[in-house]
């Protein structure tokens, strides 16, 4: 018999497996959106001086809207996103790679790999095969 305790925590794991499947992209969307993510990093501390300024920087508040627009078209709506989209209006945050940083936090999945069927061996040969499940020694 299963204990009360054991069956509770089956369920909640179960259901946050599910849960986490559901709010999940591929491999394939997140790796895209990390690629985005990096670039649009690499360009505020790149250009750091032009993206100083936090919210009053009119170029970092383009390329933050413009990046938050590729993420949710790659990754579908994601309050993460927004989430970081705010971040990136506080001054100074821009040295932080927080793009990168909420991309990588979303979950993926990735398709498992189908293994090749075994093959068999011809039946001719399994008759011909002596017994040997006895042991005689």
């Amino acid at each position: 018999m299963v204990g009360p305790i054991r069956a509770v925590q089956t369920e909640v794991v179960a259901q946050a497996a599910a849960g986490l499947q559901t709010h999940a992209v591929s491999s394939t969307r997140k790796n895209i959106a990390l690629g985005i993510a990096a670039v649009a990093d690499l360009i505020q501390l790149g250009l750091f001086p032009f993206f100083a300024e936090g919210a009053i920087s009119i170029p970092d508040d383009v390329l933050d809207v413009v990046v938050a627009i590729a993420l949710f078209v790659t990754l579908g709506f994601k309050p993460r996103i927004l989430a970081a989209l705010a971040l990136e209006l506080i001054p100074g945050v821009a040295l932080f790679p927080s793009w990168t940083t909420v991309v990588a936090t979303i979950p993926s999945v990735s398709k498992p790999k189908k293994l090749p069927a075994p093959k068999q061996a011809p039946k001719e040969l399994d008759a011909a095969l002596p017994e040997t499940d006895s042991y005689s020694g």
